[in-house]
């Protein structure tokens, strides 16, 4: 008996603790300065005649959609909150081809955009790229 009622106490103690764990990094992102800017960049090279379409939108809200020439970029500040999904979808349309992607999500890039919170995509017509300085751009997936 006394075994089970130890065991119970270590289970409990360290349930509290991950709960503990769990809410700071919460109240970090609600409390904290974390605003990211998110930059979506139309980087083709010829398609003066068909634009780039952009809509994006979260279960917060709706960014609306836009319609890129080339070089042209669609922005937006994101904050990250205890409340919010803490994501924002976009759908990419070019001629006949759409694809919809993640421009933004908490969990994924808080780490990889940087000290800067700088999230870079430019779209092109090989592939979606991601930066966090404008410099250096790795593919992150196909059409």
């Amino acid at each position: 008996m006394k075994f089970v009622v130890s065991v119970y106490f270590t289970l409990c103690l360290a349930s509290a603790i991950i709960i503990a764990m769990s809410t700071i990094e919460r109240a970090r992102l609600l409390l904290g300065t974390s605003e990211y800017y998110v930059r979506v960049i139309n980087g083709f090279t010829d398609n003066s005649s068909v634009p780039l379409v952009i809509w994006c939108s979260s279960e917060d809200m709706d960014l609306g959609g836009r319609a890129l020439q080339e070089h042209d970029d669609f922005s937006w500040v994101m904050r990250p909150s205890f409340w919010s999904s803490n994501r924002m979808k976009c759908t990419m349309k070019w001629d006949s081809t759409r694809k919809s992607f993640e421009a933004f999500k908490a969990s994924r890039d808080s780490e990889r955009c940087g000290i800067q919170r700088m999230c870079f995509w430019m779209v092109t017509q090989d592939g979606f790229y991601f930066s966090n300085d404008e410099v250096n751009w790795r593919k992150d997936f196909l059409w």
